[in-house]
């Protein structure tokens, strides 16, 4: 058993079997998103297959996946290990993440799906039940699929998968930043005020309450939002 994944906590199949990779991939997501893996933790991939019950295949898929996000690093004959979660990176994603989902919503605004609010709120409340239940990695999930949501009327495919590793990175800043208890229904109901802008279709509005709503996830100091939109 690896020092610091207590697979007995976060794997518990409900029959004896072999585990699939995305079984694998969200068990050791989840531990990392949460900080219980600590950066440069080491991942070996054979005593991953033990401890899930499975072969390297899985083990080797999942960790593939979840370098693509960078999570992990993989490095040849050095193995895996959990990458850093740096205030310097974090401060640019969060940059790169305002400007793209400021600038996607006033595109998705032109032309918005007719299921874009309803869509919207159903995530607030799936947000809302994964904060009642005290479960922040499903809390940042339904999260995530929430300004994945807005992007994706906005017609910029090739900007998805940017702004989710930078939701992604966000997230686990956010989380290992955090000191005591979190208030998660608060954090679900952040987001009602860019609902509200976008059901009137007020593209100007939603900008400026995207861009408030980023700026404010973490207290970075004015000097990362330099446009006056902290």
């Amino acid at each position: 058993m690896m020092p610091g994944l207590n697979l007995q906590r976060i794997y518990q199949p409900s029959a004896p079997r072999p585990a699939k990779s995305g079984e694998v991939y969200e068990a050791v997501k989840r531990e990392i998103m949460l900080g219980r893996l600590p950066a440069g933790e080491p991942l070996v991939e054979l005593e991953l297959a033990g401890a899930f019950g499975c072969s390297q295949g899985p083990v080797r898929e999942a960790l593939l996946q979840l370098q693509e996000e960078g999570l992990v690093i993989r490095q040849g004959h050095r193995g895996t290990r959990v990458a850093d979660c740096t205030a310097d990176e974090a401060i640019e994603m969060f940059r790169l993440r305002q400007s793209i989902e400021c600038r996607g919503v006033v595109r998705a605004l032109q032309r918005p799906s007719r299921t874009l609010v309803a869509d919207l709120k159903r995530l607030i409340d799936a947000m809302e039940e994964a904060a009642l239940s005290d479960d922040e990695y499903k809390l940042a999930e339904h999260d995530r699929d929430f300004h994945r949501r807005l992007l994706r009327d906005a017609n910029l495919p090739a900007l998805e998968p940017i702004l989710h590793r930078c939701l992604v990175h966000n997230h686990r800043f956010k989380i290992s930043r955090s000191k005591g208890e979190r208030d998660l229904l608060a954090t679900a109901r952040r987001h009602l005020s860019i609902v509200e802008a976008v059901e009137r279709s007020d593209a100007a509005i939603a900008a400026q309450a995207l861009a408030h709503h980023i700026a404010t996830i973490v207290d970075l100091g004015p000097q990362v939002f330099t446009d006056g939109e902290q």
